[in-house]
């Protein structure tokens, strides 16, 4: 699998990827009725990194990198990661987490922060925690789940 820094080709690849993730409404605080050019902006936005993972020639995830705060915060970075559903379970996410941490280095982040992972997203969960995100903040009933009704965000972390 490659990483590479997406293009302005990659548009509709990317799309097709976070759109499903966005009009789902179980994983992100996004409003799932946003239009497709507002999903466009905010995960190509200009404050941000933007790459894609590319297998046999497809692209079957993204993910962005950005500072998570200004000035006095700006040494810890966030990640938004999504990868296409008929990719998922081929360590697509492990592998763009693991070009996140070395390109978050490159830049001269210090940490990675995760501002609201949502609990009920299991499988994001125990990826984290297994390359080394520690839990360190619970939000109650931060998050309206389309099915599970409100649960809890977390706020993960970990150095790099």
């Amino acid at each position: 699998m490659l990483i590479r820094k997406a293009g302005p080709d990659d548009a509709a690849a990317v799309a097709a990827i976070i759109l499903p993730t966005i009009r789902a409404g179980a994983t992100y605080a996004l409003d799932p009725e946003m239009p497709v050019a507002d999903a466009l902006a905010y995960w190509l936005g200009h404050d941000r990194e933007t790459f894609v993972a590319v297998a046999e020639g497809a692209i079957v995830g993204t993910y962005y990198l950005r500072a998570n705060q200004a000035g006095g915060g700006s040494h810890v970075c966030n990640c938004g990661y999504m990868t296409d559903a008929a990719a998922t379970g081929r360590g697509i996410a492990r592998a763009m987490a693991e070009h996140s941490f070395d390109r978050a280095r490159a830049r001269g982040f210090v940490a990675m922060q995760f501002n609201f992972v949502v609990s009920t997203n299991a499988p994001a969960v125990r990826l984290w925690q297994s390359l080394g995100f520690a839990i360190v903040g619970r939000l109650p009933r931060a998050f309206r789940h389309p099915t599970h009704g409100f649960v809890d965000a977390l706020v993960m972390h970990r150095p790099l």
